[in-house]
């Protein structure tokens, strides 16, 4: 019989790639995932993995096991949580990754009414940026990822993994309020010697403003790098440029020292979604979840 946390670890080499990479995902040392997947190679009776130089890749009866690795550890996941399902009041930790600005603004909101409706149940927060959140929801980390992808940066879609929008908001020009006479869209070509504020903490905010100002014909001149829309929003009062802000992150204070307009040309927006694994769609703690965030958008 297989073990489950060495058939986790050998698909996780194969989403991951190499050794290291798994070890510091489930905070083990490289030489113990290597002892792991020795002892599944002999479980198995046959060779998983060949080396190819300093680094090992699947074979060809690896990569069949990893196919039965996932249904079996979904399997696993689905038996777990119909027991639990018996009582259709959700009970127990349900652990979220989120990005902050929907946090601030819908998700802890929504985390203190569940608190009151049904005291058994615990969401414990992670603040992880978009694509950490989906790995950590592959992988097993977290339960539920709540992620937004750009239209301009979509995200591909993830195998086991299940989708749900919740919403869709522009994404806007924050200018300073030298530019507050000006009505209507702002052709981007305009922007083309100015200094450009994009966010620090993933690259999809940096590639915004490339295709975007790529289609206006120029390279936008990225001067400032930072890590949270408040400051960007004060940055560009104090003049030191201009940027891009979804509406989620106009809510402070500071939007009302800024001028904010549509960028001229194709739209942009930002699309967040929840995702889990498949397994835990029907769970009832997701559910309540998903329910609570959904009537408040």
């Amino acid at each position: 019989m297989f073990d489950l946390t060495r058939l986790r670890l050998l698909r996780e080499l194969a989403h991951r790639g190499t050794m290291t990479a798994v070890a510091d995902a489930f905070g083990l040392t490289s030489s113990a995932v290597s002892q792991q997947l020795a002892t599944l190679e002999r479980e198995a009776g046959v060779a998983l993995l060949e080396h190819v130089g300093r680094r090992v890749r699947l074979t060809a009866e690896g990569a069949r096991l990893v196919s039965h690795a996932d249904a079996i550890l979904q399997a696993v996941e689905a038996a777990e949580h119909d027991l639990r399902a018996a009582d259709e009041h959700p009970k127990g930790a349900l652990e979220v990754g989120c990005f902050s600005t929907f946090a601030k603004t819908h998700l802890l909101p929504a985390v203190v009414r569940l608190r009151d409706r049904f005291p058994q149940m615990h969401v414990v927060l992670r603040e992880l940026e978009s694509a950490d959140a989906i790995e950590a929801v592959r992988d097993g980390r977290c339960d539920l990822a709540i992620a937004f992808a750009y239209n301009l940066v979509p995200r591909p879609e993830v195998a086991g993994l299940a989708s749900q929008l919740l919403l869709e908001e522009p994404v806007l020009l924050a200018l300073p309020a030298s530019w507050r006479a000006e009505r209507g869209p702002i052709a981007l070509e305009r922007l083309a010697r100015e200094n450009w504020i994009v966010g620090s903490r993933q690259t999809d905010d940096h590639l915004l403003a490339q295709r975007a100002c790529a289609a206006a014909g120029f390279a936008p001149r990225i001067a400032h790098t930072v890590d949270d829309y408040d400051l960007l929003l004060r940055m560009v009062s104090a003049g030191l440029g201009v940027g891009f802000a979804p509406e989620l992150g106009l809510r402070f204070p500071s939007a009302d020292t800024i001028v904010t307009r549509k960028p001229g040309g194709l739209p942009l927006s930002r699309r967040v979604h929840a995702l889990t694994r498949k397994t835990l769609a029907a769970s009832p703690l997701v559910r309540a979840l998903l329910s609570e965030l959904t009537g408040d958008l």
